[in-house]
């Protein structure tokens, strides 16, 4: 709506706030939280991707939780029609992925990059890549490979290490079978994904 001075946006009510918050006051979720809400990103993705759109900015803070517990991705701005490839530098520093940062033009692999960094956080409660200056971040994602904590549950690390591949034709999500190599990961081998509909 509009009047003679300001443009309003009138959107849903969201009552659970977003899952960065959300996150900071539970504390680390455990491998069944981390499962219920990655789906729910995986699923996201796989419907946008069908539709030719890549996401580019996945952060907990652009995951807002309903009434309902179940998440709605906000934010748009950075997501982008993508039939091949696109060369914008765009994301937030500790989830970009790198063939954005080389500039090696970009498409839907990047969202299951962030995938697996949001994956990782979730559990960890940090993000696999950090530092407080943004160019040593993203040294390490070029250059490292992340550390996983003591006790990080390993099939949820099995998944993390093939969606944070640099090598694109090995980072799952962008193999011939798209989103069921990460569906089909025993990670997510107890889910029904049909269930989340």
């Amino acid at each position: 709506m509009q009047d003679d001075r300001y443009i309003y946006f009138v959107t849903e009510l969201l009552k659970g706030g977003d899952l960065f918050t959300y996150h900071r006051s539970q504390g680390n979720f455990n491998a069944k939280t981390t499962i219920f809400y990655g789906a729910q990103v995986l699923s996201i993705f796989e419907y946008m991707h069908g539709k030719d759109i890549t996401y580019r900015d996945l952060k907990p803070e652009n995951i807002m939780i309903g009434s309902d517990g179940y998440l709605q991705l906000i934010d748009f701005g950075f997501a982008k029609v993508v039939t091949k490839r696109t060369y914008t530098i765009c994301g937030t520093p500790e989830y970009i992925a790198p063939e954005i940062l080389l500039n090696q033009g970009h498409g839907k692999p990047v969202d299951w990059w962030t995938l697996g960094i949001l994956l990782y956080e979730m559990l960890a409660g940090y993000p696999p890549f950090q530092d407080d200056d943004p160019m040593n971040i993203y040294r390490k994602i070029i250059n490292t490979k992340p550390r996983y904590p003591d006790g990080f549950d390993s099939n949820l690390k099995s998944l993390v290490k093939h969606l944070l591949r640099r090598d694109l034709s090995k980072r799952f999500g962008n193999l011939k079978n798209g989103a069921n190599d990460i569906k089909e990961h025993r990670f997510f081998s107890d889910l029904n994904f049909e269930d989340l509909l």
